[in-house]
């Protein structure tokens, strides 16, 4: 879900450069300060060319989930980098200067942007022009929407499963129900969805639990980026954290479901359903982390140093995943893991990082304010301008998400899902 934000960047800066392989963490360290001014009402301290509405969005988002608004100044920041046609780039040094052919306008930026502005617009200096911003953003989104029914980074190039994703949460947390915008070919976002989905073979079908399953359980139901240069799908466990989320309707600030369930990965004859297939995306995840209690990461190109260094990005982001299937017992391990090792990691990189732990804590029912050693919702509102005085509506982003994810395959799904049941489908839901 978040780390193929490096990648776009990447991509966003070489114009050539391919994202097949996606899957560094996100909020990536930065060594050095940033020579660009930052400026005000703009979250973190480091160069926003490739992150600034990212950061902004996802720090407006963690703090909704304990219902801390941010200041206005910061509100007016992101939507003064919205295109007057609703898309939204990485970062407008410039929002006075109209956008043209040659801004870069990309499907996550204004994915998560519409849904950070939906978060904050009650309790925003404008509600009316912040709504119609939110609305804005989702027509760009649906005009951009490839014919395979899904989104590429960029406009125009051919879909993946992370963009994808990122979509389909900040559809349904607008109230837009994602099965029902289609593509020119008819096809919907969870058409393309499924291309990306691997089937369950192997000893990794039988479950996380088991011990050929622990550590090492193959690709059996993850999902893939990309297919690469051969059209083979490689399990990518960024982007599977990215898809089990959005198969199951949710989006980044998903509480965790009820009733509890070992994720286990179930083959079915015909094309599974888009929750059948998260579930078997979160039984991958929940045997990639039994091992250690972290993802891990490949090194840069020409970095020194071990061949794999621990993810905390993407762990972050797959006990998410996991609390949100329902398998929060698979999860704890790695959020204790966060607990104790995540600190430094989030100190270096910003607001993105502390935003993806507050998810996490969210997500398990965990005190965001006493994790581990920090109280991250003090560290990120100290990375920007200081919040709004509290509000006692603890209105979270995760329940307007709720509200908003409802969507008909859910109904569907209660008779078809071999072990779902109706509890664990409809938890967490106000409808």
């Amino acid at each position: 879900m978040i780390s193929v934000r490096r990648a776009a960047a990447a991509l966003a800066a070489g114009a050539v450069l391919s994202t097949t392989a996606a899957g560094v963490a996100a909020a990536a360290p930065s060594p050095t300060p940033s020579p660009v001014k930052i400026p005000a009402g703009l979250y973190g301290k480091t160069d926003p060319t490739y992150d600034g509405v990212w950061r902004q969005s996802l720090a407006f988002l963690a703090q909704r989930t304990s219902g801390i608004q941010p200041a206005d100044q910061a509100v007016d920041w992101l939507l003064g980098q919205q295109c007057a046609n609703g898309g939204f780039a990485a970062y407008r040094p410039d929002p006075a200067k109209a956008c043209d052919a040659k801004t870069m306008l990309d499907s996550n930026s204004t994915a998560v942007a519409v849904q950070a502005l939906g978060a904050v617009k009650r309790q925003s200096a404008d509600p009316a022009k912040t709504d119609k911003a939110v609305k804005a953003g989702v027509d760009w989104l649906k005009s951009v929407q490839n014919k395979d029914g899904g989104w590429s980074y960029l406009p125009g190039g051919p879909s993946d499963a992370n963009s994808t994703s990122i979509v389909i949460g900040s559809l349904a947390a607008s109230s837009v129900r994602p099965g029902g915008v289609k593509s020119a070919d008819g096809r919907t976002p969870y058409d393309a969805l499924l291309t990306f989905a691997l089937p369950c073979t192997g000893e990794a079908a039988k479950g996380a639990g088991s011990e050929a399953a622990k550590g090492a359980a193959g690709s059996a139901g993850a999902f893939a980026y990309q297919p690469d240069k051969n059209g083979k799908l490689l399990a990518n466990a960024d982007a599977t954290a990215a898809a089990t989320l959005a198969g199951l309707g949710k989006g980044i600030t998903a509480r965790g479901a009820q009733p509890e369930q070992k994720p286990v990965c179930t083959d079915q004859t015909a094309k599974p359903t888009p929750e059948r297939a998260a579930l078997n995306g979160a039984s991958y995840l929940a045997a990639q982390l039994a091992g250690t209690g972290h993802l891990t990461a490949p090194p840069m190109p020409g970095a020194s140093g071990p061949a794999e260094l621990p993810d905390y990005g993407n762990t972050a982001d797959a006990v998410v995943a996991l609390a949100a299937s329902g398998a929060k017992k698979e999860a704890t391990g790695a959020l204790a893991w966060l607990e104790k090792n995540s600190a430094d990691w989030a100190e270096t990189s910003g607001p993105a990082a502390y935003a993806q732990l507050v998810f996490a804590a969210h997500a398990m029912d965990t005190d965001p304010r006493s994790f581990g050693t920090v109280d991250l919702l003090e560290k990120l509102n100290a990375t920007g301008p200081a919040p709004k005085a509290p509000d006692n509506s603890q209105a979270s982003a995760g329940a307007d998400e709720d509200e908003g994810g409802f969507d008909v395959w859910w109904i569907i799904g209660i008779g078809t899902v071999v072990g779902v049941g109706i509890g664990f489908l409809l938890s967490g839901r106000k409808k």
